[in-house]
C-alpha cells in the first residue's frame, strides 16, 4: 500500500471522510498526542479510528459478511501453522441471551445480531494425533494453552477490522471468561476447548444513544520502550496525562466513573473478588480438559 501524504483523507468503507490524521491522533493520545508520522496510510487511518460499540441496530450479519470476516481471521499470522482457534457463531436469541447472563447481563452481548466466540481450541490437534496413532503429551504444557490464545487473538483483532471495513462495529467480551463452564455447556464445546473472549458484531445504533468515541490511550512513551526497559517511576507523568484524557472520555461519554483511570484501574487488581468470577479461571480450565502442566 503506497503511503498517503499527511493528513491526506482516506475513504471509509461507508464512503464517508473520516477525521485526518492529526484528529484522529488527538482522539487516540489526547494533549499527548505524538506529531503526524510522515509515515502512514489509510490503514492507519482505520486502526485509529477503532471504537468498542455497545448500541446495536437488529439488521442480521450476512452470510456473506460472516465468510468475509472469518477470510480475514484466517489470514493472521499462527504458530506454527497449527491454527489452534475455533469460533462460534452465535445468532440464536435465546442463545444470545443465555451469554448474556453468563457476562453479568450486558446488554450487548444479548441485543447484537451476531456474537462470535472466540475458542482455544486443542482438541482438533488431539484428534488429528490420534488419528495418525500419535502421542498428544504437549497439549497439556500451559505453552499450548498460551499458543491457542494468542492464536485466537490474532485471528479475531483482522476479523474486527475486517467488520469494520465492511461498516460494521464491535466490540469484546471478555466477561464471558465469568462462567466458563456455562459458557462451554451453552456451545457444546468438547473437552479441550476454552471460550477466551467473545465478539459483539453489528450496525451501531446510534438513535437516543451516545454515539461510541475513539478512546484515547496511554502516551506512546509509557508503553514504547528503547532497547530497555524504563523504570515504572519515569512512566508515571505520563499516566498523569493520561488520566486528565480519560477524564474528558468518561465525561463526553456520561460515563459515571469514580476518580481517574489509574484509581478505577487499581480497583479492577484490588483482589479476587474484582475479577468477577475469574479468580478460578485454572479449575475451570482444568475441568475443561486442560491440565495446564
Amino acid at each position: 500500500m503506497t503511503p498517503r501524504m499527511r493528513n491526506q483523507p482516506a475513504v471509509c468503507a461507508n464512503n464517508m471522510l473520516p477525521p485526518d490524521a492529526d484528529a484522529l491522533l488527538a482522539a487516540r493520545y489526547g494533549n499527548a498526542a505524538p506529531k503526524t508520522p510522515a509515515a502512514w496510510s489509510p490503514l492507519i487511518d482505520q486502526l485509529l479510528a477503532h471504537r468498542s460499540v455497545r448500541h446495536y441496530l437488529p439488521d442480521p450479519v450476512s452470510d456473506e459478511q460472516l465468510s468475509a470476516i472469518m477470510a480475514a481471521a484466517q489470514s493472521a499470522s499462527t504458530s506454527s501453522n497449527l491454527q489452534t482457534w475455533s469460533a462460534v457463531a452465535v445468532r440464536d436469541a435465546s442463545v444470545r441471551a443465555a451469554l448474556s447472563e453468563c457476562t453479568g447481563g450486558q446488554a450487548h452481548v444479548r441485543e447484537a445480531p451476531l456474537q462470535l466466540v472466540w475458542l482455544v481450541d486443542l482438541a482438533r490437534l488431539a484428534h488429528i494425533a490420534q488419528e495418525a496413532d500419535m502421542p498428544h503429551d504437549a497439549l497439556d504444557y500451559m505453552e499450548m494453552f498460551l499458543v491457542g490464545a494468542v492464536d485466537a487473538a490474532l485471528a479475531a483483532q483482522n476479523a474486527v477490522l475486517a467488520a469494520q471495513s465492511l461498516g460494521l462495529a464491535a466490540c469484546y467480551i471478555g466477561a464471558l471468561r465469568n462462567q466458563p463452564e456455562q459458557v462451554s455447556a451453552l456451545l457444546g464445546l468438547p473437552p479441550q476447548v476454552f471460550a477466551v473472549f467473545g465478539m459483539t458484531l453489528g450496525t451501531e445504533d446510534t438513535q437516543g444513544n451516545t454515539p461510541a468515541a475513539i478512546k484515547p490511550r496511554l502516551p506512546q512513551n509509557v508503553v514504547l520502550h528503547h532497547e530497555r526497559y524504563t523504570c515504572v517511576d519515569q512512566q508515571m507523568a505520563g499516566v498523569q496525562a493520561y488520566n486528565q484524557a480519560m477524564a474528558h472520555f468518561y465525561a463526553t461519554q456520561n460515563m459515571a466513573v469514580r476518580g481517574t483511570w489509574a484509581v478505577h484501574s487499581a480497583k479492577r487488581i484490588k483482589d479476587a473478588l474484582a475479577l468477577t468470577g475469574r479468580d478460578r479461571l485454572i479449575q475451570a480450565l482444568q475441568a475443561l480438559g486442560f491440565k495446564l502442566k
